[in-house]
């Protein structure tokens, strides 16, 4: 592999391995937009979007470092809320509509957690896709 390079940058450079993400979100200017939560019972998405569905930012529970049956929780789900709510006061969002799929504990504490940041909330709407019974089952087994 080679030796390391050392990169010594001064005050306002990146250095090369460095990404400039908070920079690049910021550029984006939107009033209002769409949250959409998905919280199954063993990871919690979020992404942000704007109003006409176009994502602007997203993050999961797995994404923030948790692993295992700790991407379910709901202090996940609210650190990941925390972490989006940021990424939306740097695009300038003042209020945005919720929308929530999955019955996962990290529902109601992701939502808590973005609106911690001082975001308002609209609305929020529940689309949790619900079976209309489904297909036919397997026949009974005759032994």
């Amino acid at each position: 592999m080679g030796k390391k390079r050392i990169v010594k940058k001064a005050e306002g450079e990146v250095a090369e391995g460095e990404s400039k993400t908070a920079s690049i979100t910021s550029k984006k200017r939107v009033d209002a937009g769409i949250l959409n939560i998905e919280s199954t019972y063993n990871n919690t998405k979020i992404v942000l979007t704007d109003a006409k569905g176009n994502t602007l930012a997203w993050s999961t529970s797995g994404a923030l470092g948790f692993k295992g049956a700790k991407k379910g929780t709901p202090f996940a789900a609210a650190k990941i809320g925390e972490v989006l709510a940021d990424k939306a006061v740097a695009m300038g969002i003042k209020e945005v509509a919720v929308v929530v799929k999955g019955v996962g504990s990290g529902r109601e504490s992701g939502i808590r957690g973005f609106i911690s940041k001082g975001i308002g909330i609209t609305g929020i709407k529940d689309m949790t896709p619900v079976p209309h019974n489904g297909p036919k089952p397997k026949k009974p087994r005759r032994v």
